[in-house]
């Protein structure tokens, strides 16, 4: 059974007056303003969203499907979208500088983070838009934009979770990790559904209103993978943080007059002792394994 409308609305003042005692409390939306779109399937829903743009749907346009066929993660890569997940997107209007569009994905997963945070379940973020639970992927965001003048005048934010689908080994599902620890905080999709859309629009709200260095040390405080390893072009390296714009900070450390190529990143080292060196490493660019967390 798929989800419905009239108790996704129930679950809204339910889930309002949970997360008044959160961290979002000074951030969360006063009323439905979503206008909702609810199918038993879809290729996309961002892509629906995007048609539904195209044919004069306001920001708040929100589309949710029981199940994708062509669901999309980030940077092309494919989403397994089998029926009992969470699929939804959600247009908004950020008018944000194109520069600082990869912060609508940031503010977005840290948004949900903390929501499902506030229902006593310890889920992360992995660089640079994962949920994660128990070191496994319990969802996703996908941000795509509209461009006009330098400005970033449309997007859609798509996110996938896993509430009682089948998972890779490297997922987990939220129905299964609540049975797990007795624990039923998230009683339905419909709950799952309020919350996430409460997360988003709490994320980007704080984002646009408060800027973007509060809602950096809001991500970097959920950020499971900060301080671990890792290699970059064959060079160990640590996790150091996240910049503004979403790129990653390594901190790589060399052998003694090392010369390295990292496209101009980091050089001959003329020290007598190993040196290190921060580098910026894109969203996209590498992708961080799970064994990482």
């Amino acid at each position: 059974m798929g989800l419905n409308r009239e108790r996704l609305e129930a679950a809204w003042p339910i889930v309002q007056s949970n997360l008044s005692q959160s961290p979002l409390k000074r951030k969360l939306p006063r009323a439905i303003n979503f206008d909702l779109h609810i199918f038993d399937r879809l290729e996309s829903t961002n892509k629906t969203v995007w048609q539904l743009i195209n044919h004069g749907a306001v920001p708040g346009t929100t589309v949710i499907a029981d199940r994708q066929t062509s669901g999309r993660g980030q940077w092309g890569r494919q989403w397994n979208s089998p029926p009992g997940g969470l699929y939804l997107s959600i247009a908004l209007a950020p008018n944000l500088p194109v520069a600082n569009s990869f912060q609508l994905t940031l503010s977005s997963v840290w948004g949900i983070a903390t929501a499902l945070r506030a229902y006593h379940l310890p889920v992360l973020i992995k660089w640079p838009n994962d949920l994660v639970l128990q070191g496994r992927k319990l969802g996703g965001i996908l941000s795509e934009t509209k461009i006009k003048a330098e400005t970033v005048t449309t997007a859609v934010v798509g996110v996938g979770i896993n509430w009682e689908n089948s998972v890779p080994e490297t997922g987990i599902n939220l129905r299964s990790y609540q049975r797990e620890h007795q624990l039923d905080r998230i009683s339905s999709l419909e709950m799952l559904a309020a919350i996430t859309l409460h997360g988003i629009a709490s994320g980007v709200e704080l984002m646009l209103s408060e800027g973007v260095e509060e809602l950096l040390s809001g991500y970097l405080a959920l950020l499971g993978s900060l301080g671990q390893k890792v290699k970059i072009s064959g060079h160990p390296g640590i996790i150091t943080g996240v910049t503004p714009t979403g790129d990653l900070r390594v901190e790589l450390q060399f052998p003694n007059h090392s010369r390295v190529n990292l496209t101009g990143l980091a050089g001959r080292s003329p020290q007598s002792k190993p040196s290190r060196s921060e580098i910026l490493v894109k969203p996209g660019t590498i992708r961080l394994g799970y064994d990482t967390l």
